[in-house]
């Protein structure tokens, strides 16, 4: 499998000085730069929207891996790519239309993310895999960080990967929540290629990103 990718949370950082966490994130070795958009509604908490994506454009190269937990989606697609989102993910309980708003992104520019809830069937793709860049596979209830990984998501990364490799397509297989050394090696070994980690990586303040990083990638062995 190819090599593991790390995308941090910036749920986590430090939201006082956002565009220098995700500075050190970045010199630190993210592949990716996950933000988590929730809306108070889909899920019990709220966080930023496409202006503050904007304000953080500059402080990284790296894509940005937008995670959409707002219903509906749709409205906002096109203020968030312009904002510099390199990556939309939605969850298909968001709208009633999961193909045209993964078509609605796909148009935008950007790659097409679909969210899977830890109760949502993987089933959920069979007819719109030709759309999907990534599968963000959610490993606790999203709306809070910091919640215990679900060891019963692993089964679902598994039947994933095999739905990935039937389409000879490079689709990214992420998975968020309670992401730590221990779980990404078991992430990786069912066939997870990318992962989101908040806690993980901003534990210890800046001077420690880098080895915290690091220390995921290593669940690749």
């Amino acid at each position: 499998m190819s090599k593991l990718l790390i995308s941090p949370s910036i749920l986590s950082a430090d939201f006082a000085r956002l565009g220098a966490e995700v500075a050190a994130i970045t010199h630190a070795g993210a592949d990716l730069i996950h933000i988590d958009v929730m809306d108070g509604h889909f899920v019990p908490n709220i966080t930023i929207g496409p202006q503050v994506v904007k304000a953080l454009r500059p402080h990284s190269d790296r894509p940005f891996d937008v995670h959409l937990m707002i219903a509906p989606a749709d409205p906002y697609l096109q203020a968030f790519a312009e904002a510099g989102a390199d990556i939309i993910s939605i969850h298909p309980e968001a709208g009633p239309h999961l193909h045209r708003s993964l078509q609605t992104i796909r148009n935008l520019g950007k790659k097409a993310g679909v969210v899977l809830n830890p109760s949502t069937h993987e089933s959920v793709l069979d007819h719109v895999m030709d759309m999907v860049d990534l599968i963000l596979v959610m490993s606790i209830n999203p709306g809070f960080g910091g919640q215990a990984f679900l060891p019963s998501q692993l089964g679902k990364i598994e039947t994933l990967r095999k739905m990935i490799d039937r389409t000879g397509r490079e689709i990214l297989l992420e998975v968020d929540g309670g992401v730590n050394p221990e779980t990404a090696r078991d992430c990786y070994n069912a066939g997870a290629d990318t992962l989101v980690a908040g806690t993980a990586v901003f534990k210890g303040g800046p001077e420690h990103y880098q080895a915290n990083i690091a220390a995921l990638k290593a669940a690749a062995g």
